[in-house]
């Protein structure tokens, strides 16, 4: 995956990306912001560009957002060129065969709301071996043109089969209503602090998502700590304090998908 490099200025975040393997991106606003009226590094992605090229020769999937920034529009923003020209450049300069842009759109029903659906869908793959030009600004359109039917031309998925509260007879579809009241009681506070200090904290609409994660998993953790220090003080038992982790854990996982289950 990438992300904005100017992030990685908070340590909890560049630790974090170090974690997961994000390969940081430095934009051209980035520079501009610093760069006293000079024109931006051309070179300024190069060891990032290495290292998304190695990711691919081991055959590897590399996560990439080509609008560049974060935004509340409902069409595409236009896109860089950085991906078309990193696929270019794995096809005609490292022989890589097989890669593959796959172009996946995101439709979300409140973005600024976290527990909301998102919908994701996948459209039409562009196959490298078979694309027939190097001009990567031709790719980019390419690019944009399959992004958008699949995210501002579709519509967000509806929910499909039984309604949640018309299937609650069973003893199976109670536990899940208990596991997803518990999960939302321990997760929906740190959450909602996180995603209030996020939005107090952003400077611009491409930091509250990021920092709503940063500090919704630091924490949601605490919360953790804090029941596990309880748990363990009151019971002495080591193996009590991983059926609780697991029902921490669980009520987490039903809190999120008992309103939207996966549906295949």
């Amino acid at each position: 995956m990438t992300a904005k490099a100017t992030l990685t200025g908070n340590p909890l975040i560049a630790l974090l990306f170090r974690i997961l393997g994000v390969v940081p991106l430095r934009r051209v606003s980035d520079e501009a912001g610093k760069a006293n009226g000079d024109s931006p590094d051309r070179s300024r992605n190069t060891e990032a560009f290495r290292e998304i090229l190695n990711l691919l020769e081991q055959r590897r999937a590399v996560l990439i957002f080509p609008e560049g920034k974060s935004h509340n529009e409902v069409g595409l923003e236009p896109l860089k060129t950085g991906l078309a020209r990193l696929a270019l450049r794995a096809r005609d300069e490292r022989s890589i065969k097989g890669v593959t842009i796959l172009p996946l759109g995101l439709i979300f029903e409140d973005k600024g709301v976290p527990g909301t659906v998102v919908g994701a869908r996948v459209g039409e793959p562009i196959e490298m071996d078979s694309w027939p030009t190097i001009d990567h600004v031709a790719l980019t359109e390419e690019i944009a043109r399959r992004l958008r039917g699949v995210s501002e031309e579709a519509p967000l998925p509806l929910a499909k089969g039984v309604d949640v509260r018309q299937r609650q007879g069973s003893l199976n579809e109670r536990l899940i209503t208990l596991a997803a009241l518990w999960g939302r009681f321990t997760h929906q506070f740190p959450v909602r602090i996180a995603r209030s200090i996020a939005v107090k904290h952003s400077t611009d609409a491409d930091q509250p998502a990021m920092l709503t994660i940063v500090f919704g998993i630091g924490f949601v953790l605490l919360t953790y700590a804090i029941h596990l220090a309880i748990v363990g003080m009151l019971a002495h038992s080591f193996w009590i304090g991983c059926l609780y982790l697991a029902g921490l854990l669980s009520g987490a996982y039903w809190a999120a998908f008992e309103q939207h289950p996966r549906r295949y």
